[in-house]
C-alpha cells in the first residue's frame, strides 16, 4: 500500500483550512469566496471525468449531456417520485452511462474516430437539451427547474446544503478527491497502456490482443458516470438547472477548453483550467457589471462576452500552449532541471 508523500498531505491540509482561513481573511464577503471555491472543485471533477477520455484522443463534445442527465434525473426524481438524491444520483449514473454505451459501442464497433465522433457526441448534446426543453411540463422547459426545498433547505435526506456554504465546501472537496484518485487508479492501471496503443494505431493494438472497443467503452461509461454525478451534485448545490446551465452545447465547450487550458495529460491539469476558467468568468461578470462604458458599448452582447474570450484563448492554447498551463510549466522546469549546471555551453566556447 502505497503512503501519500508530504506534498500531498500538505495540499490537503491546506485544502482542508482554506474555508477557515477565508472566514478569517475575508469575513465580509466569506460566502462569495466560498461559492468560487465550491465551484471550482465541482468543476474540476467534471474537467477531470472528462480529461479521463480526452487524453486518449476521444474528443467528446457530448459531456453536458451526461452532465444534463445526471441533474435533471436527480432532481425529477426528487420532485415527482420523492426520491432522495442519495438513490437518485446512483439512477442518474446508470442512465447516463447507458447512453454513452449506446451511442458509443457503434462509434468505436465501426471506428468512428477525430472530427466525425466530435460532431456525433455534439449531436447528442443538442438532442439532450431538446428532450429537455420540450418536456417543460417537468423540466420547466428553456427556464428550467429547481428542487422542491426540504424544511429550511438544509438537509442531508435532500442532499441541499445551500445554507451553509462550508459545509458545501466540504461536500465538493471529497468529490474532488474522489475525482483524483480515479484518474490516478486510471493512470496507473493497464487499460491507460491498451488505449494509448489504441489512440495511436488500432491495428497495431487489436493484432497484440488489446480489444480496442471494449477498452474504449469502459472509458467512456466512467468519464459519464463522473460527469453524471458532478452535474447532479452541482444542481443540487445551484438549488437550480436550466438546458443552457447544465446541459446545453456551451457547457460543452467550456469543459473542453477549461481542461485543454488547464493540461489534459496533468492529474492537476483539469483542476488549474477549473481555476482558471471560474477566476476569468467571474473577472468579467464582474469587470462588465462596473463599466458603465462596456455596457453601453456591447450593450446585450457583453454577456456572451466570456464565450467569445474562451474561443479566442482555446485557440491560442491549442496552438502555443497544447499541454496547458500546468503541463507547460512542468515541461519548462523539466528542461531546466535537465541542462548541465556551470558556464553556459557559448561561455565555455568562448574561454577555449
Amino acid at each position: 500500500m502505497m503512503r501519500p508523500s508530504r506534498p500531498a498531505l500538505v495540499g490537503l491540509l491546506l485544502m482542508l483550512a482554506l474555508p477557515l482561513m477565508v472566514r478569517f481573511f475575508f469575513s465580509a464577503a466569506e460566502k462569495y469566496y466560498l461559492h468560487l471555491l465550491v465551484q471550482i472543485l465541482l468543476w474540476s471533477f467534471i474537467y477531470t471525468g472528462w480529461s479521463l477520455m480526452g487524453r486518449f484522443g476521444l474528443t467528446s463534445l457530448g459531456h453536458g449531456a451526461f452532465t444534463g442527465i445526471g441533474a435533471y434525473t436527480v432532481v425529477l426524481l426528487w420532485n415527482f417520485a420523492g426520491l432522495t438524491p442519495w438513490l437518485g444520483i446512483p439512477i442518474a449514473v446508470v442512465l447516463a452511462v447507458l447512453v454513452a454505451l449506446l451511442v458509443g459501442y457503434p462509434c468505436f464497433h465501426m471506428r468512428i474516430t477525430g472530427h466525425y465522433f466530435a460532431l456525433l457526441t455534439l449531436a447528442l448534446t443538442e438532442f439532450v437539451r431538446l428532450c429537455i426543453v420540450g418536456l417543460r411540463d417537468y423540466t420547466g422547459g428553456s427556464l428550467g427547474t429547481q428542487p422542491a426545498r426540504h424544511g429550511d433547505g438544509l438537509s442531508l435526506y435532500a442532499m441541499q446544503f445551500e445554507p451553509d456554504r462550508m459545509l458545501s465546501y466540504y461536500v465538493a472537496l471529497a468529490l474532488w478527491l474522489i475525482g483524483l484518485a480515479v484518474w490516478r487508479h486510471v493512470d496507473r492501471s493497464m487499460d491507460r497502456y491498451a488505449l494509448d496503443a489504441a489512440s495511436q494505431d488500432e491495428d497495431a493494438a487489436a493484432s497484440v490482443g488489446i480489444n480496442v472497443t471494449r477498452e474504449k467503452l469502459k472509458i467512456t461509461a466512467l468519464s459519464a458516470g463522473m460527469c453524471a454525478v458532478g452535474g447532479a451534485i452541482y444542481g443540487q448545490y445551484q438549488m437550480y438547472i436550466g438546458p443552457d446551465t447544465i446541459a446545453g452545447l456551451g457547457l460543452s465547450l467550456n469543459i473542453v477548453f477549461g481542461v485543454i487550458a488547464g493540461g489534459m495529460w496533468v492529474m492537476l491539469g483539469p483542476t488549474v483550467g477549473a481555476v482558471f476558467t471560474q477566476v476569468l468568468s467571474e473577472g468579467l461578470r464582474v469587470t462588465i457589471q462596473g463599466s458603465t462604458l462596456l455596457k453601453a458599448w456591447l450593450g446585450s452582447a457583453a454577456l456572451a462576452l466570456d464565450t467569445a474570450l474562451y474561443g479566442l484563448l482555446l485557440i491560442l492554447f491549442i496552438i502555443y500552449m497544447p499541454k496547458g498551463i500546468l503541463g507547460t510549466l512542468i515541461e519548462w522546469r523539466q528542461r531546466s532541471a535537465a541542462e548541465p549546471p556551470g558556464v553556459a555551453p557559448s561561455a565555455r566556447k568562448a574561454e577555449a
